[in-house]
């Protein structure tokens, strides 16, 4: 484990990489780093959740755990006029998403943060994740439950897992909490989940 991914400031050496990463039909050419996850390629579980989906049409989206932003760069390429919040606790993953951004010209429409700077009535209408489920049970259960709330009445987060890491019981432990999920896809060992606010899901 690299523990440096979910690190502010990451101790190796930062080297950009490029990425091209085809998703949904469009080749996107972006920058990775040292430091940052998935340096240098589209990682499985991310290359899993672009294959057993298609383009949404929602128009607020959050990228939760963004790295250096595929994510939400390929919903904001591919769904004009929507608007993509991308964040992480990573200052290098910050940077190299927004970067991205920019040379995608999409800088105007997705802003990539640290948490502790997004405005605190900020909702959305999606939130799409690879989420960071190394760093324990617990920490995953709180990040989730700090921004699933976020999601407007019956929003949806669309999130990618390993089988092995987890993501079944991931699945009862979002029913429990008043998060009604399915999967929607399994392939080379991730579930593609939805989970959807509904009208049991509590408020922040």
């Amino acid at each position: 484990m690299d523990e440096h991914y979910f690190s502010a400031d990451p101790t190796v050496r930062f080297r950009r990489q490029p990425v091209r990463a085809e998703v949904w039909g469009r080749e996107l050419s972006l920058t990775s780093g040292s430091g940052v996850f998935a340096q240098g390629r589209l990682d499985s579980g991310t290359a899993v959740l672009f294959r057993a989906t298609k383009p949404p049409t929602a128009r607020r989206y959050l990228d939760l755990g963004c790295g250096y932003g595929v994510i939400g760069l390929a919903l904001a390429t591919a769904v004009p006029g929507s608007v993509v919040r991308a964040v992480d606790v990573n200052e290098r993953a910050v940077l190299l998403a927004a970067e991205n951004a920019a040379a995608l010209g999409v800088a105007d429409r997705f802003t990539a943060c640290t948490p502790d700077r997004v405005p605190a009535e900020e909702t959305y209408d999606e939130i799409w994740s690879n989420p960071p489920i190394r760093v324990g049970k617990q920490q995953l259960h709180d990040l989730l439950l700090s921004w699933l709330p976020r999601l407007v009445p019956e929003g949806r987060a669309v999130l990618v897992v390993g089988k092995n890491l987890g993501a079944d019981s991931l699945q009862r432990w979002l029913e429990d909490c008043g998060y009604p999920t399915r999967r929607l896809a399994s392939a080379k060992g991730f579930r593609v989940l939805e989970t959807r606010r509904g009208a049991a899901s509590p408020d922040r």
